[in-house]
């Protein structure tokens, strides 16, 4: 017999599944040709923009998992990482990397980020070496966005967990398949609404519960944290170099990641620029500063959070399913579609981007006779369905199989893996014409190595205590090392340029005349 909570929920599924499938069928007109399927035929607006980069920035792993882990390791304090990713991961990205990628990648006529490297830096092999990166490392952080569905979901539904990756995936493909860029632009529009609604209904909902803001606030003030009450409703919480460590890592990061830079290749105009900036910024004030703040009170509900083996230490990703356990039956149907909201609109980002990444930057230069356009995109398709059921699959077996850490681990290197590859080589061709090949390789391999040896040593059980304070502490977690990797990376490549052969001054002069194109002011100041 259904439940009144199961009836509701469904019913609130149902509705946001129509019209995301829906939108797909909609905006099948714009996937004639590549450059339609993949960017929209670069027209998208600012809010759809703004939108679809901040969809794709938080997805579910950020509402459930990093909001309950970190939130109970730093408390209120866990509120500087929404911030970092509001004004580093999305204001500072807007500003530094939008108009300049817009215009560059247009001046190549690239589509990708692979796409971008080969024909900034004029190499095949770095153009497939860094298509190889994105889909080594991308498709374990795909399968990492069905991460806390099952405990949601469970709040309402006595369904087994296979059933809601299920769903979620076959759906997610039907509306990417079908209308590609425009439609996931759509949808991320619509999903990016459920999400600013559902997660201040949510605190709302939390505090209510107990005693209000102040009253919250004096609770957690009287946890103890290794001998220091207060730790964790204070300005910088119990290990400041840590949460340090951890904002950087989730804001930096975007600007090297492929999905997220992808939505700048996108911008229609210079007022969609400004417009956009503004959108994706508040929204990120609103749903990562959101996140982090709700599970910083996690700590409140100690006493129903289930416990790893040791007893003590709480299973991270049941940390906000728990809090939110015991509220109304429509904030838990709110909560189980924004969360459903945010881990599609990253999915489709991620199979987008992969897909797109394989055929352009893979499959294309390798064979020998020209393809249609019609014919990239139905390969794209194919491809799309490939990830997703690739991706499906991996969260269906991990979830089998928790004594296979492999997998959990690959997830947990791989933002640092591709931010630390692809970061610098990417800024500073935006930037500085002396950037070379031979540094954007050896950024690849800093930044893919440094992932590699995060795993072998979580993998290994290896003790870096006696590497020194510097080095084991860098291999503490991967969220030091991919730090590591990244800020390494800002500073390798210059030095690696300074030393090896420039690229072709002629071609690239050319190329950064693009920026100085003169409309009513520099191309590189407006773009139109």
């Amino acid at each position: 017999m259904f439940t009144t909570k199961a009836i509701i929920c469904a019913a609130m599924l149902v509705v946001f599944f129509v019209v995301m499938v829906a939108v797909g069928i909609y905006s099948r007109k714009h996937t004639s040709d590549v450059e339609g399927f993949v960017l929209g035929g670069r027209s998208v607006g600012p809010w759809l923009t703004a939108f679809a980069f901040g969809t794709s920035y938080f997805s579910a792993v950020i509402f459930v998992g990093y909001a309950g882990q970190f939130g109970w390791n730093f408390g209120l304090s866990s509120t500087w990482i929404g911030l970092g990713n509001a004004f580093i991961g999305s204001l500072l990205a807007w500003n530094i990397l939008g108009r300049r990628t817009r215009l560059m990648s247009q001046a190549l006529d690239a589509k990708t980020m692979p796409d971008f490297f080969g024909k900034r830096f004029e190499s095949r092999k770095l153009k497939i070496a860094a298509s190889i990166v994105v889909f080594v490392f991308l498709i374990p952080y795909t399968s990492s966005l069905y991460n806390g569905l099952s405990s949601l979901f469970g709040m309402a539904f006595d369904v087994p967990y296979w059933v809601v990756i299920l769903i979620m995936a076959v759906l997610t493909g039907i509306y990417v398949i079908v209308g590609g860029y425009m439609a996931t632009a759509i949808n991320d529009f619509i999903q990016g609404l459920i999400m600013l609604v559902g997660i201040c209904a949510v605190i709302g909902a939390v505090l209510t519960q107990n005693g209000g803001f102040m009253t919250a606030t004096k609770k957690l003030a009287t946890i103890d944290a290794a001998g220091w009450k207060g730790a964790f409703s204070s300005f910088l919480g119990p290990d400041p170099l840590a949460l340090l460590f951890v904002v950087i890592l989730t804001s930096l990061g975007t600007w090297g990641l492929p999905q997220m830079v992808n939505k700048f290749y996108a911008i229609k105009s210079e007022k969609d620029i400004h417009k956009g900036t503004v959108i994706s910024t508040v929204f990120a004030i609103v749903v990562a500063g959101g996140c982090y703040f709700l599970g910083g009170f996690g700590r409140l509900y100690d006493a129903v959070i289930p416990k790893q083996a040791d007893g003590t230490t709480p299973l991270f990703d049941k940390v906000v399913p728990s809090m939110l356990s015991n509220l109304p039956i429509v904030i838990i149907a709110v909560v189980i579609v924004l969360v459903l909201s945010a881990s599609m609109s990253t999915l489709s980002s991620l199979v987008l981007t992969s897909s797109s990444t394989f055929t352009i930057d893979l499959i294309d230069p390798l064979t020998k006779k020209e393809m249609s356009e019609k014919k990239k995109v139905g390969i794209m398709r194919l491809f799309i369905i490939f990830f997703i059921a690739i991706s499906a699959v991996i969260a269906i077996f991990k979830d089998a199989h928790p004594e296979v850490t492999f997998i959990a681990q690959m997830m947990g290197v791989s933002w640092g893996a591709l931010a630390g590859a692809f970061l610098a080589p990417f800024l500073y061709g935006l930037y500085w014409k002396k950037t070379t090949k031979i540094a954007s390789i050896v950024c690849f391999f800093w930044g893919c190595g440094i992932a590699v040896l995060q795993l072998i040593v979580t993998l290994g059980g290896i003790d870096v205590t006696g590497w020194g304070p510097i080095l084991g502490y860098i291999f503490k977690s991967s969220i030091n090392s991919g730090v590591i990797a990244m800020v390494g990376g800002l500073i390798i490549v210059p030095i690696i340029s300074a030393f090896t052969k420039k690229p072709s001054k002629k071609e690239v002069d050319k190329l950064f005349d693009s920026y100085e194109e003169k409309r009513s002011v520099p191309a590189k100041e407006a773009l139109d």
